[in-house]
């Protein structure tokens, strides 16, 4: 048996509708753009990825979809088989409070993107959240925002410029100015 049908089940995640998507890229840059990219998607998504990412990995999934549902699946089938359910800001905290590395084959399945939005975010403190949480510079968090928004990356910026410069004169790009 594979380790992605094995997880799958054992992840207490929907299983009537799911996408294999293998190793995750090992650039941090193409996994940062896949996961965006997936960040919508409504199906349970499963992938490897290696002991020596899974932290970097999973604080990508944490800055873009905090609350995301997950399940991390290590060594299944061997004597030190090991699941770790939650939000993926959860797992994130766990996982940084081991002492030592993570070790063994990991698994991931992450749970379908919740489709019903009761609370409408706002784009400006999510830029600016997810700035924060994931150290990326503003225009890439504007550009995962508008990503999750399904709002146009112009936009998402003019709201920022807009709210930044009334709140504290700043540069809504993030940069220093000369």
């Amino acid at each position: 048996p594979s380790a992605a049908l094995t997880a799958l089940p054992a992840s207490g995640l929907p299983v009537d509708e799911f996408r294999f998507i293998g190793f995750l890229p090992a650039k941090a840059s193409a996994r940062r753009k896949l996961l965006e990219n997936l960040a919508a998607e409504p199906a349970t998504l499963v992938a490897y990825e290696s002991p020596h990412r899974i932290l970097d990995t999973v604080a990508d999934l944490a800055a873009i979809s905090p609350n995301r549902p997950l399940a991390l699946a290590r060594e299944l089938t061997k004597v030190h088989e090991e699941f770790l359910r939650g939000s993926a800001q959860q797992i994130l905290d766990q996982l940084q409070a081991r002492s030592g590395a993570v070790k063994g084959e990991i698994t991931l399945v992450i749970g379908p993107a919740n489709e019903q939005k009761t609370n409408p975010v706002d784009p400006v403190e999510e830029v600016l959240r997810v700035e924060k949480e994931a150290g990326l510079d503003r225009m890439e968090a504007i550009k995962i925002v508008a990503r999750q928004s399904g709002r146009p990356k112009r936009e998402i910026y003019r709201l920022v410029s807009e709210r930044l410069v009334a709140e504290r004169g700043s540069n809504p790009a993030g940069k220093r100015r000369t």
